[in-house]
C-alpha cells in the first residue's frame, strides 16, 4: 500500500534505468506523511504523473497531435479504399503487414494483391468510432469500428473493426501503415 504500480516494461535494454528514473520520480512526488512510519507516501495523482513521465521516456518522442492525425488518417484511408483501392499502395511499405480475417499478408505487393481482389464491386465504410493512442517512437495506434455497406447494401451492413499502427516516414512529413488488422464482427 502506498506504492506506485510499476509501468509496463519497455522493449529496450534500458529497462533498469527507466525503472530507476520512474521510481525516483515517484519518490520525489510523495506528498502525504504516514503517521505510523513517518515516511512520505505518494498520492494516486502523483503516482499517475510519475508513471506518465516514465511512459513518456519509454515511448520516445510522442506526437501531441496523435488523436487528430489518427482520425484524419482513418477518414483518408476509407475514402481512398471506397473510391480507388489501388491508390492505397502509397500507404504500405515492404515492412507492412495486413491480417485480414486471420490471413496474414506481408509487404506492399502481397497486401495490395489481397485488397484489390476482394470479392465485391463496391464498398462504403461507415466508421462509428475511432480511438487513437500514441505509440513507440512517434507511431500512432488507430482502432476503428463501424459498418460496411457492400455492393450498395445499406439496409443490412456488415460490422467491422480495424486496427492500424501508423509510422512516420524518415523525414517525418508523412505516415505509412506498419500493421493493419481487419476483422468482420459477427454477433
Amino acid at each position: 500500500q502506498g506504492r506506485c504500480a510499476p509501468p509496463p516494461r519497455p522493449p529496450s535494454s534500458k529497462v533498469g534505468s527507466s525503472r530507476a528514473a520512474l521510481r525516483a520520480a515517484c519518490l520525489r512526488a510523495r506528498t502525504h506523511a504516514s503517521p505510523s512510519t513517518h515516511r512520505a507516501l505518494p498520492t494516486a495523482s502523483t503516482c499517475r504523473t510519475a508513471r506518465m513521465m516514465g511512459a513518456q521516456s519509454m515511448l520516445g518522442q510522442v506526437n501531441p497531435q496523435f488523436n487528430e492525425i489518427g482520425k484524419a488518417f482513418a477518414d483518408h484511408y476509407y475514402k481512398m479504399f471506397d473510391s480507388s483501392r489501388a491508390q492505397l499502395q502509397s500507404l504500405y511499405q515492404g515492412e507492412s503487414m495486413l491480417s485480414f480475417e486471420g490471413e496474414q499478408h506481408q509487404g506492399m505487393t502481397a497486401i495490395m494483391q489481397k485488397l484489390t481482389t476482394l470479392n465485391f464491386q463496391t464498398v462504403l465504410h461507415i466508421p462509428k468510432t475511432v480511438d487513437c493512442h500514441p505509440g513507440i517512437n512517434g507511431a500512432i495506434v488507430v482502432f476503428v469500428t463501424g459498418n460496411l455497406a457492400v455492393d450498395g447494401n445499406v439496409t443490412t451492413p456488415l460490422m467491422y473493426s480495424q486496427t492500424f499502427t501508423l509510422v512516420p516516414t524518415a523525414d517525418k512529413s508523412n505516415w505509412w501503415i506498419l500493421n493493419d488488422i481487419f476483422r468482420l464482427n459477427y454477433s
